[in-house]
């Protein structure tokens, strides 16, 4: 079943196109792609999407709604989901219609539970090893952190526990970090404002004796830890990192300026701004945890709601006529 998937978030809009054989259990991309939209700039601080921010985001989603047709995928397989930025926004309307001239589908505004499980089932499902249970999946975004906590087998798709935190890397930025490089006292605020929200996590943080990490600010903090010539999706994907190491890559993000972080070869010039909030929520997550290594897997969300959609597809198409 060939099924298109949007994953729209507060600083990326990601496209999948995939083949997936529910029965086999296999995915295969035709189409992966990513753009830094910056949706949720501002929200924080205004409670809307900006102007500018719904122009550049619109942009986006006319050149997947062309690439969507070109690949001739069925509107009924194609799912278009919205996180963080858009279940904050008073005009998230606004946005939906702009989505639904250019695409011909309405964006789902997903909860930060269900957010969650499909981080959980697009990530832990395509692990090549078993990590020791419980697995704790982290989501850094730029609006929410996902935090999901399991165990592997028969039941990937229903994690024990999970919870959405307002804290990302564009949020906590806008917050706390106005200087280049931020100050100690920055920080020290940002990492106040990560502990009081860890500390009223209802998830058993502290229980996962595995760490899973997806998405991009983790996927980026892994380069650095290879210490990578350019960004390489598939040499990043399903590598083993000491936890320490990437303690150590975190605080030197920190300590950079943003022209500084550009430099590094393996940066998206879209993140460097943001990169060192979301590098604070990996390092006091993970120090929290019983983990001495980190799993990084470039699966996430998109791959979850690509696989979600195509499972319940399949199971309409199974059921027999009333």
């Amino acid at each position: 079943m060939r099924v298109a998937a949007v994953d729209c978030g507060t600083n990326t809009i990601k496209l999948l196109v995939a083949d997936v054989d529910v029965e086999a259990g296999t995915t295969t991309d035709v189409v992966r792609e990513s753009r830094m939209v910056r949706l949720g700039e501002g929200v924080d601080r205004t409670g809307r999407l900006a102007e500018a921010a719904l122009e550049r985001t619109f942009a986006a989603v006319e050149e997947y709604a062309a690439l969507v047709r070109e690949h001739r995928v069925d509107p009924a397989h194609t799912r278009f989901c919205a996180t963080s930025a858009t279940r904050d926004a008073a005009n998230a309307e606004e946005f939906g219609d702009g989505v639904e001239q250019r695409m011909g589908v309405r964006p789902e505004v997903l909860s930060g539970g269900e957010e969650a499980r499909l981080a959980w089932a697009g990530s832990v499902r395509v692990l090549r090893e078993t990590p020791s249970a419980p697995v704790l999946v982290v989501d850094v975004g730029g609006g929410s952190t996902e935090l999901v906590l399991g165990h592997t087998g028969a039941e990937q798709d229903r994690p024990d526990q999970a919870h959405s935190m307002d804290i990302g890397s564009v949020r906590l930025t806008e917050r706390h970090l106005h200087s280049d490089p931020p100050g100690a006292a920055e920080v020290a605020a940002c990492v106040a404002d990560v502990d009081a929200v860890l500390d009223q996590c209802p998830v058993a943080v502290g229980d996962a004796l595995s760490v899973v990490g997806v998405a991009g600010t983790i996927t980026t903090l892994a380069a650095g830890v290879l210490g990578l010539a350019v960004y390489d999706r598939e040499l990043i994907d399903q590598q083993v990192l000491d936890v320490a190491e990437v303690h150590r890559e975190c605080d030197r993000l920190v300590g950079l300026s943003v022209e500084q972080r550009l430099e590094l070869p393996w940066m998206h010039p879209g993140r460097a701004d943001v990169i060192a909030a979301g590098a604070l929520i990996v390092s006091r997550v993970l120090a929290r945890t019983r983990a001495t290594e980190l799993v990084v897997s470039e699966s996430d969300i998109l791959d979850g709601i690509a696989w979600d959609l195509a499972r319940r597809r399949a199971q309409r198409l199974a059921r027999p006529p009333a």
